[in-house]
C-alpha cells in the first residue's frame, strides 16, 4: 500500500512531505559541508525541537539572555525542508541544521568526519504515540484517527520518514562513517545537565557555570513550552489545527502506557520487539522504571 500522494512522495526509498521536492533533494548530495557545521539528525518525534532549542541556547547568547527574538526554525533550519527558501551559505558559523534524513541521503561531504552530527533516539512506543497525536495537529500530514491503523502504518514504515527501525539501525550501523554523538531522549529527560555537557564537549563549546545553568533551566520541557521562539507556535493556520493540540505535547517518558491497549502493546512487541533488542541502545520504557 502506498501513501496518499497529496501528503507524501517517495524518493530513493524514503517518504518525504510535500514541503520539499525531488529536484531539491537531488541537490543535497553535493551540499557543501563546512568543517564547523553541526547537524541534528532524528527520526520524527524523537526530541528534535527540544534539541534545536538546547543548541540555540548553547550557541546564541542572545537566545540565552532573551535579548534576541529569533525562532528556532530560523536559527536551526531544516536541511531537506527549506521552507523559507534561505541561502544556507549565508548562515553564521557554525551552521546548525536539522534533518530527518536517513544516513544514506545526507550530503556526501558529511562522510569525511569533519562536520559533527548529533543523533537523538527515543523509545519507539513513545515515538509512535507522539506521532499519532501529531498527525492530527499538522494539516500537511494525513490524519489517521484510529490508533490501530496508525500503528500498522508505523510498524510497516508507511509514514512520513518511513521505518523507525531502518532509520535508527541505519545511523548506528554506519556510525564509523561520521563524526557523530548518539544521545537518547530518555537520558536527556533523566539528567538534562549531563546531556547538555555531553553536547558542549562534543561540539567544543565551553560555557561557564552560570551559562550552563541558564541553558539547563530554559531547556526544560515546561519552560520551552512557554517560549514562542522554541515551541513552533507561530506556524501558520494552513499548517496546523490549533484546536487539535500543540507542536509540543507532553514530553514525557512512558506515555505510551496511557494510550496503548494490552493487545496493541503485544502487537507492537511481536513486530519490533526482537529487532529492537539487536540495536546498541538500552531503551528506557518508563522514566520510573529503568529496568
Amino acid at each position: 500500500m502506498e501513501l496518499p500522494k497529496e501528503y507524501v512522495f517517495k524518493y530513493k526509498g524514503f517518504y518525504f512531505g510535500r514541503d520539499t521536492s525531488p529536484e531539491y533533494l537531488d541537490t543535497l548530495e553535493d551540499f557543501e559541508i563546512n568543517d564547523s557545521d553541526i547537524f541534528l539528525a532524528t527520526y520524527p518525534k524523537s526530541g528534535t525541537v527540544w534539541t534545536q532549542n538546547i543548541l540555540s541556547l548553547i550557541f546564541f547568547e542572545g537566545h540565552r539572555n532573551g535579548t534576541e527574538n529569533v525562532e528556532n526554525l530560523d536559527r536551526i533550519p531544516w536541511l531537506e525542508y527549506n521552507i523559507k527558501k534561505k541561502d544556507y551559505t549565508t548562515l553564521p558559523s557554525p551552521r546548525i541544521l536539522a534533518t530527518h534524513l536517513p544516513y544514506y541521503l545526507v550530503p556526501r561531504g558529511l562522510r569525511n568526519k569533519r562536520a559533527r552530527i548529533i543523533y537523538i533516539t527515543r523509545n519507539p512506543k513513545d515515538v509512535m504515540i507522539s506521532y499519532y497525536h501529531f498527525s492530527k495537529y499538522i494539516k500537511t500530514l494525513e490524519e489517521i484517527p484510529d490508533l490501530n491503523i496508525f500503528m500498522e502504518r508505523f510498524l510497516s514504515g508507511k509514514v512520513l520518514a518511513s521505518s523507525w527501525l531502518d532509520h535508527v539501525s541505519g545511523w548506528f550501523s554506519h556510525a564509523e562513517d561520521f563524526n557523530i554523538l548518539f544521545l537518547t531522549y530518555e537520558e536527556m529527560k533523566k539528567d538534562l545537565r549531563s546531556a547538555v555537557l555531553k553536547i558542549c564537549n562534543f561540539l567544543g563549546k565551553k560555557l561557564n557555570e552560570e551559562e550552563l545553568d541558564s541553558v539547563v533551566r530554559q531547556a526544560t520541557f515546561e519552560n520551552m513550552r512557554k517560549d514562542p521562539r522554541a515551541n513552533y507556535e507561530s506556524l501558520p493556520d494552513d499548517i496546523v489545527e490549533r484546536e487539535k493540540g500543540s507542536f509540543l505535547r507532553k514530553g514525557t517518558v512512558g506515555d505510551w502506557k496511557n494510550t496503548m491497549t494490552v493487545a496493541q502493546n503485544e502487537r507492537f512487541d511481536k513486530v519490533l520487539g526482537e529487532k529492537i533488542k539487536t540495536l546498541p541502545i538500552k531503551f528506557i520504557w518508563d522514566i520510573n522504571n529503568e529496568a
